[in-house]
């Protein structure tokens, strides 16, 4: 098709193949079969702003910093307008002052002032123009880096929360002490998902990846902040529910994986049934972001240990029961 072996046409390319973005597969498809550098480039900034965050900031400062110029610009040429009109106004006071005026003397100070007059309020009515739509254009700019930012956040394939936006969550849970007593946390793994991809293929896997990331955030109550924070592994922060509310939301995401059908493609193949693997952690229970994950990965360790396809409460695990094996996820 005439494109170089770039690396950001090559992250093009496997998406619009794979098919996990059709908004991405329509705009390619309406290249017409040759598409310019300048026009994938275009693909590339709009559906992966991820990673291109530093260019996308870098432009920003230049255009916000170019606006503010352009205002301090028309500032000064209001403070300009402004100050001749002073001296306009001194000028006719000191004339008018200890003179004994004819009537059409006074008739043409009058017509000066309001012609001076006039002038500054017209230059005033188009710096204020101006001004309104720097400002505008300021707005602009601000609502489109909120949505870079939110594509910054959001993970590409599954769209869905990323690590990223994940870390900054999981911070916030401990910003405020009395928010401690109302967050869980859960952790899933899809079971065996290695061995899955080497046996069908990533495209495959990437759309299970999806299916599952939908099933998420469907069984998640409007409260949850659903996220992918690895390859297979999924989080959940859980806001209002008590522990056994979110054992409830565990189990019943766990129970809609098992029994979703993954169906991809034209073929009427299911791909199912998905098990998925479930660790959760009440943030009373943990002193940190950083303890409460690791938490909420024993009690997923302790679900593959288990037998895997189920969820557990870490509280629930005794005491040294469980040591930490890397090896068991080698097996996947």
């Amino acid at each position: 098709m005439g494109v170089s072996g770039l690396p950001r046409n090559y992250e093009i390319f496997y998406e619009v193949f794979t098919g996990s973005n059709r908004d991405l597969v329509r705009e390619f498809e309406a290249l017409n079969g040759r598409p310019t550098q300048e026009a994938l480039d275009k693909l590339s900034l709009k559906y992966f702003t991820q990673n291109k965050r530093q260019a996308v900031v870098e432009s920003a400062q230049e255009q916000i910093a170019a606006r503010a110029q352009d205002i301090l610009s028309l500032l000064g040429r209001e403070r300009s307008s402004l100050e001749k009109f002073g001296v306009i106004l001194d000028q006719t006071s000191n004339g008018l002052s200890g003179r004994d005026l004819s009537h059409d003397i006074l008739r043409k100070i009058v017509g000066i002032m309001a012609a001076a007059t006039e002038t500054t309020i017209q230059q005033g009515r188009q710096i204020s123009q101006a001004m309104e739509e720097k400002s505008n254009e300021l707005e602009e700019m601000r609502t489109k880096l909120a949505q870079y930012k939110k594509l910054a956040d959001t993970d590409p394939l599954t769209r869905i929360w990323n690590r990223r936006a994940f870390d900054k969550r999981m911070a916030d849970v401990y910003d405020d002490q009395r928010s401690v007593m109302f967050h869980a946390l859960i952790l899933a793994d899809i079971d065996g998902f290695k061995a899955f991809n080497d046996h069908y293929g990533h495209p495959v896997g990437d759309r299970i990846l999806q299916g599952v990331a939908q099933i998420l955030k469907t069984q998640s109550t409007t409260d949850c902040f659903v996220a992918r924070t690895g390859g297979e592994e999924f989080a959940i922060i859980v806001e209002g529910l008590s522990e056994e509310a979110t054992m409830k939301v565990a189990e019943a995401i766990r129970l809609a994986v098992e029994k979703a059908e993954f169906v991809i493609g034209a073929g009427v193949r299911n791909y199912g049934p998905i098990h998925i693997s479930l660790g959760v952690c009440m943030a009373a229970d943990a002193g940190d972001a950083e303890e409460l994950y690791a938490k909420a990965d024993q009690a997923l360790y302790a679900s593959k240990v288990d037998g895997r396809n189920r969820a557990t409460l870490f509280s629930r695990i005794p005491k040294g029961k469980f040591t930490k094996n890397w090896l068991l996820y080698r097996q996947d």
